[in-house]
This record gives structure tokens, sequence and C-alpha cells, in this order.
């Protein structure tokens, strides 16, 4: 199910004793990587309470269409756009009737009205129900009008809470989210976690001064977006920057270098591959004022120490991810590349010769060369998005080769 990744599942549960499987829904979809938002009708409250499903999901349970609170937040048409993909399970027969009929007299049925997301349905009633010819026509009637927008999950056969046995159960939770999972594409990096350093680094002087570099993080932020887009799972470790945090991404804001390696040797317990693009100060002031330091004489003398490596202390780091370096040169672009490629112990090095004007810091267009292993890849200029999206489709490709020629090696060594 590595395809629930970043998605957004709106959840929609209506009255029925099929309600109370609702909760291990959304536990496995949040464990799937989904963003999970449950709106409930009156009926299904009386079998399950919000509160369950908020502890669950983590966000607040939507129920009243003429919330005042709500709408000033995010009302039934917000969610609506929010959602990638409309799923009521339970779908009880008068759910379903009043949507075919175009109703929307709930904040469900509104939700539904007002979405452009694919709808899924998991039908949960007593057989009988389920065969009578009005639900049957109820559901021909909506299968018409949405057309390739639909999708019915079910219902299963089985014995029922009534006693009966016949078609009309809901299926399992575990089913619904697979067959919910099946509706969207596999990205490259499904089921990853990739973390991304991005910005600069700011090293105090005193309580007003720092000493930085022009990085303005768009590169790191653009490379963000494309690794979400393919799927992973995002943390975003940012220096000091003015740019806005991307949808779907978690951001760590960090201001010092000690700060941003702290913040990487945290994520690193569950990180498939590593992205050091941030641009790190190599050095810091070895001693920080306490206070502003007053103007003296013609010149101050300040004295520096090294900071630490974060991507060579990320490559060196066991468990070892995939590990990904930027190198900004100003001069022999293939040499310095090559020379940190190795001696860093990286998978694969980003280059690019910021001394360019239109390109590199601060600029929205990027050209870079990619080394990695014998091989090298240079990418022309165009925009910094544009460039990521394409960085992100080499790196998954070298990533699934470096996890074969890993599970090669393992099974050689077995034997």
């Amino acid at each position: 199910m590595q395809q629930l990744a970043n998605k957004r599942i709106l959840l929609g549960i209506t009255g029925g004793i099929a309600a109370y499987k609702a909760a291990e829904l959304v536990r496995i979809l949040k464990k799937a990587g989904a963003d999970v938002r449950v709106v409930m009708t009156s009926g299904a409250m009386e079998f399950i309470t919000p509160l369950t499903l908020q502890a669950l999901s983590g966000n607040t349970v939507h129920h009243a269409l003429l919330d005042s609170e709500a709408e000033a937040g995010m009302g039934h048409i917000e969610l609506a756009k929010w959602a990638d993909l409309l799923l009521i399970a339970p779908a009880s027969a008068n759910f379903i009737s009043r949507l075919s009929q175009g109703m929307g007299d709930d904040l469900l049925t509104t939700i539904s009205l007002a979405t452009d997301a694919p709808l899924a349905l998991a039908p949960a009633m007593n057989q009988a129900m389920w065969r009578d010819p009005i639900t049957q026509d109820n559901i021909g009637h909506l299968i018409d009008i949405k057309g390739s927008k639909l999708y019915m999950f079910g219902p299963a056969e089985g014995s029922q809470a009534c006693g009966d046995t016949g078609p009309g159960r809901m299926l399992e939770p575990a089913e619904i989210a697979l067959a919910a999972a099946d509706l969207f594409e596999t990205g490259l990096l499904s089921g990853q976690h990739v973390v991304i350093t991005a910005g600069p680094t700011r090293e105090a002087l005193d309580p007003v001064r720092y000493i930085s570099n022009h990085s303005s993080g768009k590169m790191g932020y653009a490379m963000a977006i494309a690794a979400r887009d393919a799927g992973a799972r995002v943390t975003l470790i940012s220096g000091p920057v003015n740019l806005p945090a991307p949808d779907r991404v978690q951001v760590i804001d960090v201001v010092s270098a000690r700060e941003m390696l702290e913040a990487s040797l945290a994520q690193l317990d569950d990180c498939d591959i590593f992205i050091a693009s941030a641009a790190v100060a190599d050095y810091r002031p070895l001693n920080v004022a306490n206070q502003k330091i007053k103007k003296s004489g013609e010149t101050i003398e300040l004295t520096l120490v090294k900071n630490p490596d974060i991507i060579s202390t990320v490559a060196s780091h066991q468990p070892r991810p995939f590990s990904i370096g930027f190198a900004a040169e100003t001069q022999d672009l293939d040499t310095y590349a090559r020379r940190k490629l190795n001696e860093k112990n990286l998978d694969m090095i980003i280059a690019n010769d910021v001394s360019l004007a239109d390109i590199g810091f601060n600029s929205d267009q990027n050209a870079v060369t990619v080394f990695w292993a014998e091989s090298q890849q240079a990418f022309e200029p165009r925009s910094k998005s544009s460039l990521a999206g394409d960085l992100m489709e080499l790196i998954a490709h070298q990533f699934q080769q470096y996890r074969k020629d890993k599970a090669a090696t393992s099974s050689q060594e077995q034997e």
C-alpha cells in the first residue's frame, strides 16, 4: 500500500453497525502514510464516537454542516478541495439513496456533491436491503452519473449482525485500504523516507550578527517537492529561508550547522535516502559574544573553528542511508566533485558552478552535473523545479540499483 504515502483520504462514515470498523480502517490508512480526515453523519455517531476517530486520525472530526467554527477553518468546500479520495465506509442504503438523488442535507452529502476527487463507496447493509431493486437502481444511477470517478468496494458476502447471511457485509478494513491504494499510481519512491537539508546555516558572532552565505534554499525545497511527488515521505531540514513550507512535507527548522547535524542524525534510524543540498557554513566563530560587539578600531580579529561535515557524518553512520551530496564550486567542477564523492563516501554528488550569475544561489534556474561511481550525467539550464524532478528520477533509479547490489552482496555473504 505504498501508493497511499502522502495521499489525502477523506473518510466518510455513515450510520450502521459496521461503523465500528472505521477505527481500524483509519489506523491502517495512517500506517500506510496517508493523511486522514473524518466526516461523520449523525447516525454514525450513534455507533462510534468522534473522539475515538480524532485520536486515531490526529485530526478534528467533522460532522455538522452548519458549524461556524468548522466553516471558519476547514469547511465543507475546503474539505471537498482537500481530498485526493473521498472514501465512504460504511456507505448505508440511506446514504446511497440520498446521494443518488443529489441531496445535500448534511455535511457528508454536501462534500460528496462539491468534491472533484474520486468517490469510493464501501456498502454495508442487510442482504435484503442490498438486493432490493431500489438500492440497485440508486447504485446504477450513481454509476451512470459519476462514471469513472465512482468506485464500489464490495460488498462482501457473509453473516451479518442481524443474523442473515448474504451480500451486503462491508469489506474488511484491510481490503478497503488495499482497494483505495490501487486507485493511485505507484511513485518511483513510494514507501521510502527521504531526508533533505536545504538553505544556508547561520553561525552567530553575537546576539545580532552572524556568518552565513547566499543560499536561498530554492533547490532543496524543489527537491523536497519532487521527492514528495515521487511518492516518498519527506523530511526537510531547513536553514533560515524566505520560502513557504512545501505541502505534505515535514519541515524541521534549524539555524546553525550543529543544529542541522543534530536534526539530521535524529532522522537516520528510518531514513532511506539522504540528500544534503544545504549550503552549510564550513566554519563558525570559536567564541560567541554574549553582548553586541562594539565598534573599536579599523580591524577586528575572529577565530573560526571548523563545523562538522554533515554529509560525511551521515554517510558513515550505521544504519547508512543512500547518501547524496551537493558541491557548489567556482572552478574545476569535475575534479572537486569527484574528490568529494570519494572522500565523503557518497553514492552520488550533484555539482554546479555558482560563479555563473544566471544559475545557482538565489536564481530560479540551475544547471548541474551528477557524478556517481564511474558515471556522470549533465543537466542543461532549466528551472529548479523542473531540474528537481529530473534529478529525483535519476536518484530513484540509482537507489533501486543500490538496493539490488546490496541485496546481492548480502546473499553472497550468507552463502
